[in-house]
Order: C-alpha cells, then sequence, then structure tokens
C-alpha cells in the first residue's frame, strides 16, 4: 500500500504493476490533507475511479496533529482540519465521502484524527457499512485505549499495528503483541509506516516485525492472518 501525506498514489501504483516486473500486487490511495483540499468530496471520488483502496483522513493537517507541532517534513503553515463541527457531530461532506467510498468497496482510515473523532468516524462508518481502518493507535497523536480498540473491532473496524510504533519507543513488543491478541487476529493487521529517506526498508521491518512477533509465541497460521488474509480483505481481494 503506497501512502502519500500530499498526493493520491492509485496511478503511481498501476505504473509499478504494470512497469516493474514485481510479483508483488501495489495499491493506492489518498490521504485527505490541504494538498488535496481536505475534506474534498472530488478528490475522493478521481482517487477511486483511478482505483484507490483506502482513503485516509486528515494526518499531518489535521486539527489534533498540529496541535503537537509540526511533524518532519512539513512545509507550510495551515489550519488544522477537523471532521466535527461545533457541536461536535459529523461534518455533512464526512458522510458524503463514506457513502462514494462504500459505492467503490473501498475501505476509510481515521488517520491522525483525535480519538473522540476517531471512535465516531469508525461507529458511524461501520452504521453505514463502510469498511473501516483504525489508524496506528499505538501513535503518541493518535493514542486509542486497547479496551476501545477492542470495542471498534467487534463492531468490524480493522485495527493498524504498526512496527514504527514499537521501533520509536511508543509501545514495546510484548504490549503490542498483547494488544493484537486482544483485538482478535481477524480484525488486527501489521504495517511498518516505512518508506521515509534514511530510514529502512518496509520488506526488512515487516521480517523484523514478524520475527519479534514469533519469538513471543504467534504461530505461522496467525502471523499469516495480519500480514495476508487480513490486508487482502482490506483491498477487497480475498
Amino acid at each position: 500500500m503506497l501512502k502519500s501525506h500530499y498526493e493520491p498514489t492509485a496511478l503511481r501504483a498501476a505504473m509499478i504493476n504494470r512497469y516493474s516486473g514485481c510479483r508483488a500486487q501495489a495499491y493506492g490511495a489518498l490521504v485527505l490533507n490541504w494538498p488535496v483540499g481536505g475534506l474534498n468530496i472530488y478528490a475522493v471520488q478521481n482517487a477511486l475511479r483511478a482505483g484507490a483502496k483506502i482513503i485516509w483522513m486528515p494526518t499531518r493537517d489535521s486539527k489534533n496533529s498540529l496541535a503537537f507541532g509540526n511533524m518532519e517534513g512539513d512545509f507550510f503553515n495551515r489550519p488544522g482540519i477537523s471532521i466535527l463541527n461545533e457541536e461536535q457531530k459529523l461534518l455533512p461532506v464526512v458522510y458524503d465521502i463514506m457513502d462514494v467510498i462504500k459505492e467503490h468497496d473501498a475501505a476509510l482510515a481515521t488517520g491522525h484524527l483525535n480519538p473522540a473523532e476517531s471512535l465516531l468516524l469508525c461507529r458511524e462508518g461501520r452504521k453505514r457499512g463502510v469498511r473501516m481502518i483504525l489508524t496506528h493507535p499505538e501513535f503518541p497523536r493518535t493514542l486509542i485505549e486497547p479496551e476501545q480498540q477492542r470495542e471498534l473491532a467487534e463492531l468490524g473496524v480493522y485495527i493498524e499495528k504498526c512496527w514504527y510504533n514499537v521501533a520509536h519507543n511508543g509501545v514495546s513488543v510484548e504490549e503490542m503483541a498483547r494488544r493484537i491478541r486482544l483485538v482478535g487476529f481477524e480484525r488486527a493487521f501489521l504495517s511498518t509506516d516505512r518508506g521515509q529517506k534514511g530510514q529502512p526498508c518496509a520488506v526488512s521491518e515487516l521480517l523484523t516485525f514478524c520475527e519479534r512477533l514469533s519469538a513471543l509465541g504467534f504461530t505461522r497460521t496467525e502471523i499469516h492472518e495480519l500480514v495476508h488474509t487480513v490486508p487482502g480483505s482490506i483491498v477487497n481481494q480475498i
């Protein structure tokens, strides 16, 4: 899955699949930050028509993320984006985005929203039959308590478990393993959040993640669920 905070990646994925000779399948996505207009239904429609499989709510440009300050690589000043109105209810455009995502059988991820926004978005999305993803809930800017993660998993939300959060000491691998078991192997999936310049590559980091979980007693079948079966379900290939 190719994720950029600033531009759509579906056409990039299509080029990889057509010309790279790589046996792995690349998938594209869209993140609703300011470079694509924020909560822009037209950007969502265009990305989905191009083959995007995941739409992320605002990440670096979310009101919640900016309350913590800029992240490395941010290059412009901007107001924060919230998905809520003054009454703390979802904006109408959020429902429009949900509906077009469901129409294309894609998935909607919470991005760097705050816990209240993420919980409400996931609950409302599942009510509408949208495939929902809780984005790296062990990341300091997007922390969601384990019991709330389990509640969302029981609603059918996919829960991302990200090696980046282990590597940068946001959570121990032992605690990450406990939380994976808590939400269940049918709802959790592994990611790396790698691909940044100067950082280890995603492939080696995913292998390390799997090795560490295996050392903690995860079976081959369980790891296969986390890296193959559940991710395949998210992109509608299984």
